[in-house]
């Protein structure tokens, strides 16, 4: 019994520093990219080697440009169609978290996910796209870490650069070009709505550009993006 609890305690700590030792990783990982950009993330090598299962010559479309070399109608739509207390939260909006608790206990089924641009953002850097407890505890601590880090514009920069926006696009330069042949310096207010409507389900909106729901989606961020409040 005893040589039994010696293993358990030992088991436990082993763990118990793998988290610690994982936790440090990724605290190390964004205080270097306070002034150094991520090159890729969990979602987009995730996504690379789907791809090159059907084809092994597929490549992602991605280029970083810097915060002031995107369109500042981009952001604006952004902000106000993913996450319009971004400016003011410190990673988590929890009034739209439990509106969203609400919608979905009411359709009874996950139809809204109340994550912030930080919780999006952390996901995307670190982690794989599996729904569960483990990983939305991961996420949030993620969040923590990255809002203590990162001030609001490099974590806004960072996502506008790493954000899925159809299939193998990612960042808002890649999609700029790859939806109106523009550089993201130069998206319109109608452009930038309509990427922002993309957001939610870019593989999806990539084939089915004029979908009714995504015109109408477009229609609503234009009218709310002067409300937008920036980092």
């Amino acid at each position: 019994m005893n040589k039994l609890l010696r293993y358990c305690a030992l088991a436990l700590t082993l763990i118990v520093m793998l988290f610690i030792a994982y936790q440090s990783y990724i605290a190390i990982k964004l205080w270097w990219w306070i002034d150094h950009n991520p090159t890729s993330t969990a979602f987009m090598r995730a996504r690379l080697d789907a791809m090159q299962e059907k084809d092994p010559a597929a490549k992602l479309q991605y280029a970083w440009v810097s915060y002031d070399k995107i369109s500042g109608n981009l952001k604006r739509a952004l902000i106000v169609a993913e996450d319009a207390k971004f400016a003011d939260h410190e990673g988590f909006d929890w009034e739209g978290i439990q509106k969203a608790i609400e919608k979905n206990q009411k359709k009874g089924k996950v139809v809204a996910g109340g994550s912030t641009i930080s919780q999006q953002l952390a996901k995307n850097l670190f982690l794989s796209g599996e729904r569960s407890a483990i990983r939305k505890a991961e996420e949030a601590l993620i969040t923590v870490m990255m809002e203590a880090i990162l001030d609001k514009e490099r974590i806004f920069e960072i996502y506008l650069n790493v954000i899925e926006w159809g299939d193998g696009v990612f960042g808002a330069e890649a999609a700029a070009q790859h939806y109106f042949n523009v550089s993201a310096s130069r998206l319109s207010r109608e452009q930038s709505a309509k990427l922002a409507a993309i957001v939610p389900r870019p593989k999806f909106y990539d084939k089915n550009r004029n979908a009714r729901w995504l015109l109408r989606k477009t229609e609503i961020i234009l009218q709310r993006m002067p409300q937008a409040d920036l980092p």
